[in-house]
């Protein structure tokens, strides 16, 4: 293993530790708040463990969690971007050291993906803490449809994923940092990160298991970047957050070193449809939002 990828890895582990601490803090000093809920319920962790086990095999966690979040009225709309980003930041991290000490990728595109992600979750997170209940339904409703047509072009293979190279070199390198800076930003409103940044990295001819360490390591860092954030505002469940972790991590390690793989065509049809029910009622709230702030 090189010193590049020592160092990011270790970079990686620096910053989860640090978000651990910074997470523990914030939330000590606010155990005193009455009628708010500590312990995450078995139902967090399991979703926590079967989102993030399915995430670790190049699913994607956002949308299936968002749509079990609005399905079962969990919380109310507007702290499921932050539960997402402060939850599921740890077993994302642990995805991240795992891939990028396993899987050959250039170095130069790697670091460059992944701090440009960085850059994006910074200036999103700012914006999405101060938008209104109904700016994040909107949003949220279309990022999940959006979500679902990524999920549908990669099912029927409209994404080219042919490719071989391990990194982007020029013009082709600048378009994808461009690109995931943006990446970054929506993954702050609960967008996931995944299915975009795959689909991109493939359509510039690179290899698909090569854009795993790239989209592991983008969302590893920015996430508890952005969620230390959220943990500040307050604006997330934090049981749900806890169980999302605690369940997450032991979901990626079974996924990444016990299966390593299996035929997911049938769970993406799922999630299409769970997301794509998800989305109209994110949309339907937001409809409902307005009509209750219209005057009479």
């Amino acid at each position: 293993m090189n010193i590049g990828k020592v160092g990011l890895l270790s970079t990686l582990a620096l910053v989860a530790l640090a978000y651990i601490g910074r997470w523990w803090w914030l939330e000590r000093a606010r155990a005193a708040v009455p009628g708010r809920a500590r312990a995450p319920r078995l139902a967090d962790l399991a979703v926590g463990f079967v989102t993030n086990f399915f995430d670790a095999l190049g699913i994607g966690s956002f949308a299936p969690t968002t749509a079990y979040f609005k399905l079962r009225a969990r919380m109310p709309d507007d702290e499921i971007p932050g539960t997402l980003n402060t939850g599921q930041a740890l077993p994302t991290v642990t995805q991240a050291l795992i891939f990028i000490a396993i899987v050959s990728v250039d170095l130069t595109t790697l670091v460059s993906m992944v701090l440009a992600a960085v850059v994006g979750a910074w200036l999103g997170v700012g914006l999405v803490s101060r938008l209104s209940r109904r700016a994040i339904q909107l949003g949220m409703g279309v990022a999940l449809m959006c979500a679902a047509l990524l999920y549908f072009a990669n099912i029927v293979h409209w994404t080219g994923g042919n490719g071989d190279a391990l990194g982007l070199h020029g013009s082709r390198l600048i378009f994808a940092v461009c690109v995931n800076v943006l990446l970054g930003a929506l993954m702050m409103l609960g967008v996931g990160l995944y299915a975009p940044c795959l689909i991109l990295l493939s359509l510039l001819g690179m290899s698909p298991l090569a854009a795993f360490p790239i989209m592991m390591g983008s969302c590893g860092l920015l996430m508890p970047i952005g969620g230390a954030r959220f943990v500040r505002s307050g604006r997330y469940n934090l049981s749900a957050a806890v169980g999302l972790a605690l369940g997450g991590i032991p979901g990626v390690l079974i996924a990444a070193y016990i299966v390593k793989s299996m035929p997911l065509d049938w769970l993406n049809w799922l999630v299409i449809i769970v997301v794509v029910y998800a989305a109209l009622q994110m949309l339907k709230s937001a409809r409902e939002e307005t009509q209750r702030a219209s005057p009479n």
